[in-house]
This record gives C-alpha cells, structure tokens and sequence, in this order.
C-alpha cells in the first residue's frame, strides 16, 4: 500500500472528525429526532425543513456562510473575540461545527423514523406500569429502536467521511490540522500524482461500499418483519 505520512496523516484526521462528529450527533439528535416523531406543533414543518437543508444545499453554500458566521466580521467570531477566545474558522474545532451541520440531517432522519415506527403502544404501557419519562425511553424505546440509532450511526459517519466542500471553505487545508481524505486526493490530482490518489480513493470506494452493505444488513430484519 503506496501511504505516505501525509496520507496516514489526513486518514486519521478524517476517522477522528468522523467518529466524534457521530457520536456528538447521536446525542444531540435524538431528542430533536423523538420531537419531530411525535409532536403536531405547527413548527414540526419548518423544523424538519431546517433539518433537512444540508441534503439540498451545495456544501460550499454551506462552507461558506460558516465561514462568515464564524469569521472576525460575523456574529459569532465577533462574540468569540469578545470573550477572548481563538476563531473558529481553519481550526479542527471550527471543523468539527461545519461537520455537525453537514451531517445532521443523517443522524436525525433515521433515528426519527425508527421512533415513528415504534408507535405509541410500548411507551404507554410502560408508563401503566409506574415507568417515568427517562426510563421508559431508555429502557422501552431506545432498545426497540436499536437499528435507527445504527443506521443513524453509519450513515454520519459515512457521510463525514466523505465530505470536502464545507472542509475546504471552512477548514482549509492545513496539514494535520484540517487536511482530510478527501482534501488530500485533491491535492494528489492537482500534483498530478495519480498513484497517490488512486490508493485513498480506492480506499473510499471499498468504504463506502462497506457502509452500503452494513445499512442493508441493518435493515434486511425491519423489511422482512
């Protein structure tokens, strides 16, 4: 396998802004994700709509509206310097934040779907039976909706992986720092080192379709039952 540094470099960048993207997102989208599953407010619309918007809009929209909300002219860099605090824009933290809003819409629409699924029945009886709110979520719905949470799961991860518009517009491309998989492969066909590039994005390509094989599996039971 023809890795340089480099390449192990943005490799494991890439597995660390995947893996804590996922797991921040899991947590933040599921109480937003059981809202949605449940709710009649006149609100469910517009949010669901908010949620969505990463899937429609092109990721340097994206990239670059971070850039200006989070650079030294917008609201929040200017409230971040103002609090003393470094810029967010072409760090690994200011990264991270676009990454949460690239691939929210991943964690949350499975995982809304797998609590419509569950209906209304478990919860209730749990409740008859003394449950409070917390418990029967993680002791009736949360076990039931096992393979929302996984899909959820895979597809973030996936889907950060994979991701270069919103990376470059709002990380850049710094070396150990910001420089992903995907940035890195660019930067292999610009130098017209195809060898280079043709390992990494061989390697996405078996990856992604690990990740397609593992949502099929993980939905094969819900089809068949």
């Amino acid at each position: 396998m023809h890795f340089t540094a480099e390449d192990w470099q943005a490799v494991l960048l890439t597995l660390k802004l995947a893996g804590l993207t996922t797991i921040l997102l899991l947590v933040l989208c599921t109480p937003v994700a059981w809202w949605l599953a449940h709710t009649s407010s006149r609100w469910r619309a517009p949010i669901s709509a908010v949620v969505a918007l990463p899937l429609v809009l092109p990721p340097t929209v994206i990239g670059f509206y971070l850039l200006i909300l989070l650079g030294p002219q917008g609201f929040v860099g200017q409230l971040m310097q103002s609090m003393g605090l470094k810029l967010l824009p072409f760090t690994f933290n200011g990264l991270l934040i676009g990454s949460l809003i690239y691939s929210m819409p991943f964690a949350v629409q499975p995982l809304q779907r797998a609590f419509e699924s569950l209906g209304r029945r478990p919860m209730e009886v749990a409740a008859t039976l003394g449950a409070a709110p917390l418990d029967r979520f993680f002791s009736v719905a949360a076990p039931m909706a096992r393979n929302g949470f996984l899909t959820a799961g895979v597809l973030t991860f996936a889907h950060t992986v994979g991701e270069f518009g919103v990376v470059l517009m709002l990380g850049g491309n710094i070396p150990g720092q910001t420089r992903v998989v995907s940035v890195q492969i660019y930067d292999h066909v610009e130098a017209l080192e195809y060898t280079q590039a043709h390992w990494l994005a061989a390697g996405m390509v078996v990856f992604s379709f690990l990740v397609l094989l593992a949502i099929h599996l993980l939905q094969r039971p819900q089809s068949r039952s």
